[in-house]
C-alpha cells in the first residue's frame, strides 16, 4: 500500500527536528543529587578508616641488617618486620625475632621519613622488643589499650608492613582468646589473642587494634598453611614488658636449673600422698652448681608442687620463676621413688642467653 504524501512529510519534519537537536547538551532529569562515596559507607567501613586514620601515623616500618660473620667477606643480609610508636619521644615496640641479632636497623616513619634505629632491650621469652630512633620533633603515638576488656567477635584491626608494602590494613575479628604459644626460647606465652586479620611476614610487630584506635596486641605469628588463623600478644603483656626493658633493657625472671619433661604420676602415689594433680616434672638432669643442684635435686626426682602450689607441667613451673622469686629459699615438693620430700631451692636470676628451667 502507498503511504500517503501528508503522512511521509510529516515523519521526514520530526526527523529533521531530532537531528537538529543531537548536539544540544544533555539535561539530566530533576530531582534529589547522587550521594557523595562517604554517605555511602556503612557504619563498619567508617569505623575502619576512622581507626587507621588514627592509628596508621605511628606504624613504622623497620629494616634490620645483619652482617653474616661466617662469610669471610662479612656480606650482610636482613629483613624487615613492623613496630608501633609507644612514646613522642621515640620508643618503638615491635617482635623480639624482628630485631634481634640486628648490627643495624633502619626506621621508616608513615610520612617517608628514615632514622636509624638502637636496641633499647628485648625478651625472647615473650617474642617483645623496644628500640628508639632520635628525632627532633614530638612524634604521633599509639595508646595500650586494656587487653582484659577485649571480648570475642570484636572487630580488630591489623597494621603494618607485610613483604615491605607499608601501610598496609587488614580487617576481621577477634577470633579466640586465653591461647597460648611457644616463644623461640621455647617458654609459653599466656594470653595470646588470636584473630581472622590476614597477617604475613613483615606484619610481625605491627599493632593490632580495637575499634576506638586502643592498641590490643602486637602481631607476631600465622599459622601456615592455614588461613584466617593468626596471632598477637596481648597489649597488657606487652606494656608490662615495655616498661621494664625501656626501665632495665631486660626482663628479669628466676632459674633453678633443672631439665625436665612432663610425666604421669601412679595412681596409687597420688592417692596416697593426696596429691593435687595426676602429672608433675620429672627432673631429667641438673645444672652443676645451679640452684637446684646445690639443694639436692636428683635425675629422676618429680617436682608437684612449688611453694604449695602444685605443678604439673614444665610450663606450670616456668609461671612460678617470675622475677620477684629470685633469691628467695622457696619449698619445692618431689616425688622420689615412692616417697614425698620438700627441698628448700633459692631460685637465682636467669640471664637472657640462658634459655634453660
Amino acid at each position: 500500500m502507498k503511504i500517503p504524501d501528508i503522512y511521509q512529510g510529516r515523519r521526514t519534519a520530526e526527523l529533521v527536528r531530532a537531528l537538529s537537536d543531537v548536539d544540544a547538551p544533555l539535561v539530566e532529569p530533576s530531582g534529589p543529587s547522587k550521594p557523595a562515596d562517604d554517605e555511602l559507607m556503612d557504619s563498619y567501613s567508617r569505623t575502619i578508616t576512622r581507626t587507621v586514620e588514627k592509628v596508621a601515623p605511628t606504624v613504622v616500618n623497620i629494616r634490620v641488617h645483619k652482617i653474616r660473620r661466617e662469610n669471610p667477606r662479612g656480606q650482610e643480609g636482613g629483613g624487615s618486620g613492623s613496630g608501633f610508636i609507644i612514646a613522642p619521644d621515640g620508643f618503638i615496640l615491635t617482635n623480639s625475632h624482628v630485631v634481634h641479632g640486628a648490627d643495624k636497623m633502619e626506621v621508616t616513619l608513615a610520612d617517608g621519613q628514615a632514622f636509624p634505629a638502637s636496641l633499647i632491650g628485648e625478651d625472647p621469652e615473650t617474642d617483645l622488643a623496644v628500640i628508639r630512633i632520635n628525632t627532633p620533633q614530638q612524634l604521633s603515638h599509639a595508646h595500650l589499650g586494656d587487653s582484659k576488656t577485649i571480648r570475642v567477635g570484636q572487630i580488630a584491626i591489623a597494621i603494618g608492613s607485610p613483604y615491605g608494602f607499608q601501610q598496609t590494613v587488614t580487617a576481621g575479628v577477634v577470633s579466640a582468646l586465653g591461647r597460648s604459644m611457644r616463644s623461640q626460647s621455647g617458654r609459653l606465652i599466656d594470653n595470646v589473642i588470636q584473630t581472622d586479620a590476614a597477617l604475613n611476614p613483615g606484619n610481625s610487630g605491627g599493632p593490632l587494634v580495637n575499634s576506638r584506635g586502643d592498641v590490643i596486641g602486637v602481631n607476631t605469628a600465622v599459622i601456615l598453611p592455614a588461613q584466617g588463623i593468626c596471632f598477637a600478644i596481648a597489649s597488657n603483656t606487652a606494656e608490662f614488658v615495655a616498661a621494664w626493658l625501656i626501665k632495665e633493657g631486660r626482663i628479669r625472671r628466676s632459674w633453678i636449673g633443672v631439665m625436665g619433661q612432663n610425666v604421669p604420676i601412679h595412681r596409687r602415689v597420688v592417692r596416697f600422698h593426696r596429691l593435687a594433680a595426676e602429672y608433675g616434672v620429672l627432673v631429667t638432669g641438673t645444672e652443676p652448681g645451679s640452684p637446684a643442684n646445690r639443694a639436692g635435686l636428683r635425675e629422676g626426682d618429680v617436682i608437684v608442687a612449688f611453694a604449695g602450689e602444685p605443678v604439673s607441667s614444665i610450663d606450670e613451673l616456668h609461671r612460678h620463676l617470675v622475677a620477684k622469686m629470685i633469691g628467695v629459699p622457696t619449698i619445692f615438693t618431689i616425688i622420689r621413688h615412692t616417697e614425698k620430700l620438700d627441698l628448700v631451692v633459692t631460685p637465682e636470676e636467669l640471664l637472657q642467653d640462658n634459655q634453660k628451667n
